[in-house]
């Protein structure tokens, strides 16, 4: 199970350098460092399989939210572009 999460952080982490050019992407800048930490202290929790579940749909859910953005940062649109 901790390989799954491990997945899912890892996923979220290498968004860093995207969520950079999306202005509303700053906003959560700050909490890759929670991640980041989280991810260091991986060895240590005990998740049932049921938060495995929840955090990999959170996952799903947050790059889904991020498709459209991203795909307009790719392109060079960045600005002014804020996530739903």
């Amino acid at each position: 199970m901790a390989a799954r999460i491990v997945n899912c952080l890892q996923t979220i982490l290498e968004l860093e350098p995207l969520l950079q050019r999306i202005d509303s992407g700053s906003m959560l800048l700050p909490e890759f460092k929670v991640l980041k930490s989280f991810l260091n202290e991986m060895d240590g929790i005990e998740l049932d399989e049921e938060d495995v579940a929840r955090i990999e749909t959170a996952t799903e859910r947050f790059l889904q939210e991020l498709k459209t953005p991203s795909a307009m940062a790719r392109s060079g649109e960045t600005k002014n572009q804020t996530l739903q």
